[in-house]
């Protein structure tokens, strides 16, 4: 509670314990800690804080509880209750701020994954590579059905030798490449590499998509 708060000091009390006990069930106790003085004038806050890649630290999400504007405005919401003097109560309002500064939290992910983004984020998610160019029209068919499922694919139709495509996606930190030649087209599937040179071997078109859904899903 800073000192220039507004508000009786008692709903401030209930307030500041109702947050401590959400922070107890998401933290757990001792997983996080209090900083007196640091609430905004209308009410009690949650700060989440983030450390960059030099251990500098920062704060981005908050949530904070207000008092002061439903009261300032009158607004009271129907309780459902019909004994006299019960009818009706004043609500709380939640500031809620995901990301605080959206530029501060775009640096802070930059520098925490030096361009190496996981799958879930990245902007680069799958080059496909065709051995030759009588190959491509097999690869857009597979882009086409990867951007219909929601993810970035690109395919490299240069005149660049197989190696050098494969090199650039790496370099562009595409997290996959998928591979396509003779072989590929005839079993429907393509051949996988990691941007680490990693190679996975084939795979179905279908499974891909699942494999990689399964990805997103669990924030890899």
């Amino acid at each position: 509670r800073p000192k220039k708060a507004l508000g009786d000091k008692e709903l401030w009390d209930r307030a500041e314990a109702a947050l401590a006990r959400a922070m107890d069930n998401f933290a757990g106790k001792g997983g996080w800690r209090e900083n007196p003085g640091d609430g905004a004038f209308y009410g009690p806050k949650i700060d989440i804080k983030v450390m960059d890649a030099m251990e500098r630290v920062h704060q981005c999400a908050t949530i904070q509880l207000d008092f002061q504007l439903p009261i300032r405005f009158g607004l009271e919401y129907n309780t459902g209750i019909k004994e006299e003097g019960k009818q009706f109560a004043r609500p709380v309002m939640v500031h809620r701020a995901m990301l605080g500064s959206v530029e501060r939290m775009f640096a802070v992910l930059c520098e925490h994954y030096g361009g190496k983004w996981p799958f879930w984020l990245s902007p680069r998610q799958v080059m496909i590579v065709p051995v030759h160019k009588e190959w491509n029209e097999y690869c857009q068919e597979v882009r086409d059905r990867l951007h219909a499922e929601g993810f970035y694919a690109d395919v490299d139709l240069s005149k660049a030798t197989f190696q050098k495509k494969v090199r650039n996606a790496q370099v562009d930190q595409y997290n996959f490449q998928l591979v396509v030649g003779k072989a590929e087209v005839e079993n429907g599937t393509v051949n996988i590499r990691t941007r680490d040179n990693k190679v996975e071997g084939e795979k179905k078109v279908e499974d891909l998509i699942a494999y990689l859904k399964e990805m997103q899903a669990e924030h890899k």
